[in-house]
């Protein structure tokens, strides 16, 4: 409510009298003044760190992480270089160097206050995940339990994260930076008189990245396992920064209330991790694994900075953020005292009191209340906004004229009917933009060059939110109801309420992420509430002063939070899918930070002269930015820093008949796109590339295209993989597939029984023929008990530092007694992920061929099918 108003003996001419406007060039250091609050505040505080402490500085400090210690460590860790489960890299040198670590800490320990036992697990077993049964052999674990002495706890804290990496990359961020956190925080605890009430349990777990098998393995078979009472996992999807908590719980509040009261450098929000559930990250982490096989609930943090390089062979030592280090090392060691320390850890299912809402303001404190209170909070602060809104609608009708009263209120209602549709054509003009983007094929031109985000989806957004209420004022010019501040308040007015019935939906639907809504609705009230006072006791009218104040810590906000998602979801992209849509997650992401701002502060544009050729600029800059994108200036991709990822593997593929004959034998190279830009090589490394309709035969004719599909996530990619023909690889193995048995346990029941040598990896896929189904099998049931789950079935299986034979057996189920073979086909693909050293030349020269703004993942592969 503008209470210029309120002053009945004021001149009620038409609310675009000229005298009441400001002068347009006051409008560009308008827009600049929100540009500055954001470039002065957002920025920096997300990029602030704690200085590191240096060994030399630890008499000053102690009880508290040094930095520098952890720095050296990763040093040496990092230097043994890639470290995928199953390679002596990471089975023995690694192993190595964390327990002379370990020895390292026990020796200088105060041995009269803490026993420390260390114990080295190699674990095997299986189970269900992404829809493949999962089954895993020899798999490594090093765990240590710090206990304090003379203390009987059997409850214990567990803080876990991986030292194994991803192929081809020596993973110093993901995680090999938390390790060393982990190793420091055990240090420090090791050698303090402070106060330990419970043990702790760190371990350091070598198959995270090969489907989070070592996790399995120690929550499902370790001695302490049982007695792990709550959780801290330590994992990233960068190049650290600040780590983020981005899932907790579940049902245990009392977690983010310690992590509230302890964590030095907060940075946690409940829209992250409804986000990360709903699969909006292609990524997961082991605190799947102790959540849904070990019942233990706990903290998930990880860094997110500088996704680009994760899982390459940029993720290095040098570039790690250098903030990192104290940063987490100062969060994780308060947080592993407290929850030691925390009389919930006892018996933690008393104190399952639901889910919690959370999130930090720029990282300076931290807001946390149960969903409970939440759903009471939005409530409240929505009910009291459309309150007050009406009543500054009820104030400006009566201290006008009488008569004037009902074309007030006629003309509000008309604001929200006009307010509703800016909104829906700011989302809409937004949302086509992105899909015209998309049918342009010139996806992906912000992914270096961020800044082509703003033109793209923030400027239609502005354009659109300030220039629909120019045009209703300059409609309704000519008319004596309300005056211009009025007419803009009310649109204002109208964007709360809508928002505040949404806010009230979302809370309705059990949405926690509701609270993101609600703080832009609780701001919007306050100044409501503020002005009233104000002119109570004044009688003067500040509305925009106030207004404008109270829309700082909003504003401030909604902008850090999309500074955050972009910085974090941008390099995502790269490695999301060719089926993905990044432009569509992106502007819906745009939209939604730009509504709870924008809408507060755009229809006040509106305020200066020549607002409507104002707001048009930003339309203006959208269409400039539109053209930037589809010319050279808006390729995507560059060489080390932004790069197009690829999996490239060299791949020998045979087809058995039901005779047992080998019928198709082909060798060549297998391309598998990540991102949205498949063809960016077709008249280039891939100008040679088999032609559309042989992929669409392979997959019409072979099960799964008859490829070595290394993941679920492959399968929704095949459409866009690329086959150039070669000659065959040198495989470290053949592989060798024998039927031990064939056993009928009923007239249509009988079981195959398998040996298998081959790669350390395998993936096994078994489709049965018509009038067949597979039963049971060997490896995990979960997706034979899943209600309409199709074939064809996949297994997977890793075996770590062994070579024998891997046995199996499928029961198979026939129609009729008298229905003969074959029964299935089972398609063994192998994969041979570090081993470089027998790469062809013509191997090493396609991989050459990629251009420097391309990153090739590669290894070599086969995929042999048979009939049985």
């Amino acid at each position: 409510m503008a209470f210029q108003s309120f002053d009945v003996n004021s001149d009620l001419k038409g609310p675009d009298d000229k005298s009441k406007k400001i002068n347009w060039y006051w409008a560009p250091a308008f827009c600049a003044f929100w540009f500055l609050l954001f470039y002065v505040t957002v920025i920096p505080s997300f990029f602030s760190y704690p200085e590191t402490l240096r060994i030399s500085d630890e008499k000053a400090h102690p009880d508290e992480f040094i930095g520098e210690r952890a720095q050296l460590q990763l040093l040496g860790l990092s230097s043994i270089g890639v470290k995928l489960t199953g390679s002596v890299e990471n089975e023995v040198y690694a192993v190595r160097f964390l327990l002379n670590e370990i020895e390292k800490i026990k020796s200088a320990s105060r041995q009269d206050l803490y026993d420390i036992e260390v114990d080295v697990q190699h674990s095997s077993g299986d189970f269900w995940i992404w829809g493949l049964a999962t089954s895993y052999h020899n798999v490594t674990n090093i765990i240590v339990k710090l206990s304090p002495k003379k203390l009987t706890s059997e409850s214990y804290l567990l803080v876990n994260s991986h030292f194994d990496s991803e192929v081809g990359s020596p993973a110093a961020a993901d995680a090999g930076v938390m390790i060393v956190v982990i190793l420091e925080v055990l240090r420090v605890i090791s050698i303090s008189e402070n106060e330990l009430k419970n043990p702790i349990v760190f371990l350091l777990n070598g198959a995270e990245e090969s489907n989070f098998l070592a996790a399995h393995g120690f929550i499902t078979q370790h001695k302490w396992a049982t007695n792990c009472k709550a959780l801290i996992n330590l994992d990233s999807t960068g190049s650290g920064g600040k780590e983020v908590l981005f899932q907790t719980g579940p049902n245990h509040p009392w977690l983010v209330k310690h992590y509230i009261k302890s964590a030095k450098h907060p940075f946690a929000t409940t829209l992250a991790e409804e986000l990360f559930q709903n699969n909006f990250v292609p990524s997961d982490t082991d605190f799947r694994i102790f959540r849904d096989y070990g019942g233990v609930p706990g903290l998930d943090m990880a860094h997110a900075l500088n996704g680009y390089i994760y899982h390459t062979k940029y993720d290095t030592f040098h570039n790690l953020e250098r903030g990192t280090y104290q940063t987490t090392g100062d969060n994780v060691l308060a947080l592993v005292w407290a929850l030691a320390n925390a009389d919930e850890l006892t018996n933690p299912e008393d104190h399952a009191e639901g889910h919690v809402v959370f999130y930090d303001f720029l990282g300076w404190f931290m807001v946390a209340y149960t969903e409970t209170i939440g759903i009471i909070v939005n409530v409240c602060v929505s009910c009291c906004a459309i309150i007050f809104i009406f009543l500054s609608v009820f104030l400006m009708s009566a201290l006008g004229d009488k008569d004037q009263a009902k074309p007030v209120y006629m003309q509000f209602f008309t604001i929200i009917g006009v307010q509703l549709l800016t909104v829906a054509v700011a989302v809409g003009l937004t949302i086509l933009i992105a899909i015209i983007v998309e049918a342009l094929n010139i996806t992906q031109s912000w992914y270096t060059q961020t800044w082509i985000i703003f033109g793209l989806y923030f400027c239609p957004m502005f354009f659109v939110l300030a220039i629909v209420p120019g045009f209703y004022i300059k409609w309704r010019k000519n008319e004596n109801t309300m005056r211009l501040n009025d007419i803009i308040a009310c649109f204002m007015h109208a964007h709360c309420l809508i928002l505040a019935i949404i806010c009230i939906i979302m809370t309705g639907l059990g949405i926690r992420s509701a609270f993101f809504v609600m703080i832009a609705v609780f701001f919007y009230t306050i100044s409501l509430i503020l002005n009233m006072v104000v002119f109570r006791f004044t009688k003067k009218d500040c509305y925009f002063v106030i207004h404008f104040l109270c829309e700082v810590m909003p504003f401030w906000f909604y902008t850090y939070m999309a500074y955050v998602f972009l910085t974090f979801f941008i390099p995502m992209q790269g490695r999301d899918g060719p089926t993905s849509r990044p432009e569509l997650l992106l502007s819906m992401f745009t939209v939604l930070c730009t509504l709870h701002f924008g809408g507060f502060i755009l229809p006040t544009l509106n305020k200066f002269r020549k607002s409507k050729t104002i707001s048009s600029m930003f339309a203006v800059i959208c269409v400039a930015f539109i053209i930037i994108a589809a010319t050279p200036a808006g390729f995507p991709f560059t060489k080390d820093v932004t790069p197009q990822r690829f999996y490239v593997l060299h791949t020998e593929r045979i087809f058995h008949d039901y005779a047992g004959s080998v019928v198709k034998n082909d060798t060549g190279f297998y391309v598998q796109p990540e991102d949205t830009r498949p063809t960016s090589l077709d008249d280039s490394t891939l100008k040679n590339a088999l032609p559309q309709s042989w992929i669409d035969e392979e997959c019409a004719t072979e099960m799964l295209c008859g490829l070595p599909l290394f993941s679920m996530r492959w399968r929704k990619w095949k459409d866009s993989m690329k086959w150039v023909t070669a000659g065959g690889p040198n495989l470290v193995k053949p592989t060798d597939l024998k039927l031990i048995s064939k056993t009928y346990t009923n007239e249509t029941h009988l079981i195959y029984s398998f040996s298998l040598r081959a790669a350390d990896r395998v993936i096994i896929n078994i489709e049965p023929h018509d009038k067949n189904k597979v039963v049971d099998w060997s490896f995990n049931r979960g997706m034979l008990d899943e209600p309409g789950y199709e074939p064809p079935y996949s297994a997977y299986h890793l075996q770590s530092m062994d070579d024998s034979p891997f046995q199996f057996w499928i029961q198979i189920e026939r129609e009729t007694p008298t229905l003969e073979g074959p029964h299935f086909r089972i398609g063994i693909g192998a994969h041979f992920l570090y081993h470089t050293h027998t790469y062809t030349q013509e191997y090493k020269d396609f991989l050459a061929s990629f251009p420097e703004w391309a990153y090739p993942t590669h290894w070599t592969a086969s995929y042999e099918c048979w009939h049985f």
